[in-house]
């Protein structure tokens, strides 16, 4: 499937829930992680069509643990953690 937004909604509260485990584990394996950019935030964290970013047509989300620090300027999502890629 190449949207996420077309899952059915079994297969949507499969992926959220894959997701929630994941954030978890994650958390558990290192407490410095204090917040997260992806899926789990408000904003989310989709891109849908070739127009909105997308370059492999699969469902997917990305969940990236943050920690304090990380990054000069943590404002702006997915864009936001990647060095020289946010551009507003």
């Amino acid at each position: 499937m190449a949207d996420g937004l077309a899952l059915h909604q079994p297969e949507w509260n499969a992926a959220l829930e894959l997701l929630k485990q994941r954030r978890e584990q994650l958390s558990a394996e290192n407490p410095a992680i204090s917040g997260w950019t992806g899926l789990l935030n408000a904003r989310g964290g989709l891109n849908s069509g070739e127009t909105a970013g997308q370059t492999v047509f699969h469902a997917h989300w990305h969940l990236i643990p943050r920690r304090v620090g990380d990054c000069e300027e943590p404002r702006g999502g997915v864009r936001g953690v990647i060095p020289n890629q946010q551009r507003y």
